[in-house]
């Protein structure tokens, strides 16, 4: 037992005494220098930026138009979309989307597409019909009366045409009476005979009277029949179907909102989905204010799909907008430039995301190097470390978004570091007959 003890006693004395030596020892600090080789070749200044495909035809998948009617178009009997209640034009209310096939969808002429929420409409149909209903019962009524009271009017003719008749029996049985009775007689037949033709044009007169009334009544009723079928008409419209063959690409809206079910549109904007040429396609990007101006329509560009990263595509740039748009994650004014994809792909898809890059410059047969690898000094000479020793100036040209031709100083093969080492008081400057070229530059 005593012997284990002091063995314990030992061990704990001799880790102890182990690592104290360990933490005298002083760490040699490694210094780890990344190098990188001076290139000569193609060097391309690009612009570079995310966009987004799109189809550069398509057609449009529309909700039904609402138009307003004239009256010249009631009077003519026009069945146009134009609608019109008693109290006045129906407003052009959004229409909610209701029902959408899955986007992506192939589709042929006729085919289903969406369901829009007809509930407003429909119960303005409703509405007009009940008012259609008693239109009709009006017309009859009306036509009713009149046949009443014309019948009245003719029985009245009828029978003043007797007084008259009495009136002239009268006059002719009196002529041997005294003359205060033959005065009297020949009084009352002229009474009777302009009582006769009061009511001859009174008649004419309540027959006008009521063909008008009778047109009036016919005419509301013919509005009321047009309208009741214009929103038949429209609302069937209410059920979109495909107007060619194609795939099913929802339409966005001015935020990049797909619209989907819940969704709304207007009379202003009545696309729900497009059926896109998918033969050729556009890659829509955004360059900011800063780099629009090297921007040219006809400039070569560099695609990539991130849907299909071991693929390449080949582009040319067709549009540059002359107007800027403030976007949501950029603080810059952004510029839209499309890009004509060539050729086509299958697996070209509306709304894939792609990587543009925009080819402003190919100089061929250059000299370059990392950016990272030029240093200056305070008189903003630009430098470079060499392995072997020395501090080279440069003379430099254009650069990317990774390289710079440098023009002067360096030969291809040439070996730099990419970070400035230690101990650069040691590195001996060479090219001094360079700085007057740089300055000479700068003026």
């Amino acid at each position: 037992m005593k012997r284990i003890f002091i063995m314990i006693i030992i061990g704990i004395v001799s880790a102890i005494i182990v690592f104290i030596f360990v933490n005298k020892i002083p760490l040699r600090k490694k210094v780890f220098n990344t190098y990188s080789a001076v290139e000569k070749g193609i060097f391309e200044i690009t612009v570079t930026n995310y966009g987004e495909l799109i189809a550069e035809k398509s057609i449009d998948i529309n909700g039904p138009e609402i138009g307003q009617r004239t009256n010249r178009d009631y009077n003519q009997g026009s069945s146009r979309q134009g609608l019109q209640t008693r109290g006045g034009d129906i407003h052009a209310m959004d229409l909610k989307i209701q029902d959408i096939v899955p986007e992506g969808t192939t589709v042929d002429t006729g085919d289903y597409i969406a369901q829009l929420d007809k509930t407003n409409y429909e119960n303005t149909l409703k509405d007009e019909l009940e008012n259609l209903k008693t239109l009709k019962i009006n017309l009859e009524i009306k036509i009713l009366d009149t046949a009443v009271a014309l019948t009245d009017l003719r029985d009245e003719i009828k029978n003043q045409k007797y007084l008259v008749e009495e009136a002239e029996i009268t006059l002719e049985q009196s002529k041997f009476e005294p003359p205060a009775t033959i005065r009297k007689a020949k009084i009352n037949l002229d009474k009777a005979q302009r009582t006769l033709e009061q009511k001859k044009k009174s008649n004419e007169l309540r027959i006008a009277q009521t063909q008008s009334e009778i047109k009036h009544e016919k005419m509301h009723l013919s509005k009321g029949t047009i309208l009741v079928n214009d929103l038949q008409v429209f609302l069937a419209k209410f059920t979109v179907t495909a107007p060619s063959s194609g795939m099913v690409i929802y339409k966005k809206d001015r935020n990049g909102v797909k619209r989907k079910v819940g969704s709304t549109v207007n009379s202003f904007d009545r696309v729900i989905a497009t059926l896109p040429d998918l033969s050729s396609m556009i890659s829509k990007t955004y360059i900011d204010e800063i780099e629009i101006s090297k921007i040219k329509i006809g400039q070569k560009v560099n695609i990539k799909v991130d849907a299909s990263p071991e693929k390449a595509f080949a582009g040319k740039v067709i549009s540059i907008s002359n107007i800027g748009e403030q976007l949501s994650n950029s603080e810059a004014k952004m510029f839209e430039v499309q890009i004509r994809v060539d050729g086509s792909d299958p697996s070209l898809r509306p709304s894939m995301t792609t990587g543009n890059k925009i080819i402003i410059e190919t100089f061929n047969d250059v000299v370059f190097i990392p950016t990272e690898c030029v240093q200056a000094g305070p008189d903003s000479i630009p430098f470079v470390y060499g392995k072997n020793g020395t501090k080279q100036i440069v003379v430099l040209g254009k650069s990317n978004d990774k390289n710079v031709i440098v023009e002067q100083g360096l030969e291809t093969g040439t070996i730099i570091y990419l970070m400035p080492p230690e101990d650069t008081q040691k590195f001996k400057l060479v090219g001094e007959n360079l700085i007057s070229i740089i300055r000479e530059r700068r003026l």
